[in-house]
């Protein structure tokens, strides 16, 4: 079995995983976001191998449905659930620095390799690479905010400021800790795995869908 939840805004489903972070598609509805996030995972497979990890998922079945926001209604996980609010383990912190950690080195490797002109279409509208991989570094720096990490403003091409900002976060998302918000305002920690996970492979996916 696959544990997921579904995440309803006015116009868009969000289908997640509570135990694989970043694995989370959209769908106009249900059984549609469901799905479509089954068609991915031997796409999400690719960054667990590549991640050390053994990625053998059941059948989905959906433990909680929530309400989304507007934000759910671009496509991003935008709500915690109450699964979130139980103790982050260690097992669970290991495995969201691991599929962060290859989900950067998938994305640091397109900025390298992929067209930096890409095929236009409706996933992320006209950005070409360097500005997708610019987007997702500097809506990092915004997530981190919501864990407790405050970094001054820097580019994608100031490599050492990028290593050092991922491994803050790692440092925080990668130790166990209690479903408490990391932060005043902010995300508890298993739902900030989601997020982070999911911003960056969803880019990464627009970019490789893009490059063909």
């Amino acid at each position: 079995m696959t544990r997921i939840y579904v995440e309803r805004g006015a116009k868009k489903i969000v289908a997640c995983s509570l135990d694989w972070p970043g694995w989370a598609r959209i769908g106009t509805t249900e059984d549609n976001a469901v799905g479509t996030l089954t068609a991915y995972a031997h796409r999400y497979r690719l960054i667990a191998e590549q991640a050390g990890l053994s990625f053998a998922p059941g059948a989905p079945e959906v433990v909680d449905r929530v309400a989304g926001i507007n934000t759910t209604d671009w496509g991003a996980p935008a709500v915690a659930v109450a699964d979130d609010a139980q103790p982050y383990t260690a097992q669970a912190a290991a495995r969201t620095a691991a599929i962060l950690r290859a989900a950067w080195i998938v994305l640091d490797d397109l900025a390298r390799s992929a067209p930096p002109v890409l095929l236009k279409g409706p996933r992320g509208g006209g950005r070409d690479r360097d500005e997708i991989v610019s987007h997702v570094i500097d809506t990092e720096r915004a997530y981190a905010r919501k864990i407790g990490i405050r970094h001054k403003p820097f580019t994608r091409r100031d490599h050492d400021a990028v290593a050092a900002h991922r491994e803050a976060v790692i440092g925080i998302l990668g130790s166990h800790a209690d479903g408490a918000p990391l932060t005043a305002g902010g995300w508890p920690p298993a739902y900030a795995g989601r997020r982070f996970a999911w911003h960056v492979l969803d880019h990464v996916w627009e970019i490789q869908d893009k490059s063909r």
